[in-house]
């Protein structure tokens, strides 16, 4: 596979909610995995030949959880695209040091181009915000720590 193909590769799935794609082809396989937020950008697999799989080294152990932070924890409700304000360039929803309220909107996740408000479960302040603008979020990821 030549080098222009495999940059196009990447940058299809960077551009994208995709977190990875794999390919195979007569002369070889190739992966792409998005990196995560501790992983070092662009993580990016390629074997000559399938049967060469076998003898690649195997992934690394995954380092322990850091510990369940202090506070309480706005979770995503769903899988899509983190945005901390309503358009580019609006002020965010809310901000460290933010006083919220319940029902109060924090964030916009936007899924299969549908932008939805993600409100406040709780009356707190902002004490973290877990996510930056932009960034692919699962279900279930902390978003942000309230005090």
């Amino acid at each position: 596979m030549d080098l222009r193909k495999l940059k196009t590769l990447i940058d299809l799935v960077s551009e994208s909610n995709i977190s990875e794609l794999e390919i195979t082809e007569a002369e070889g396989k190739v992966r792409i995995v998005k990196a995560s937020v501790a992983a070092p950008a662009g993580a990016l697999m390629y074997a000559p030949a399938a049967p060469a799989l076998a003898n690649a080294p195997a992934a690394a152990p995954v380092a322990e959880a850091p510990a369940e932070p202090e506070g309480k924890v706005i979770k995503s409700p769903m899988v899509g695209t983190f945005y901390r304000s309503a358009s580019p360039g609006a002020k965010s929803f809310a901000d460290i040091g933010d006083a919220i309220k319940a029902g109060q909107p924090v964030c916009i996740i936007e899924a299969m181009k549908i932008m939805n408000e993600i409100e406040a479960d709780t009356d707190g302040k902002i004490l973290r915000i877990l996510c930056e603008n932009g960034q692919a979020v699962e279900f279930g990821q902390p978003l942000f720590i309230v005090e």
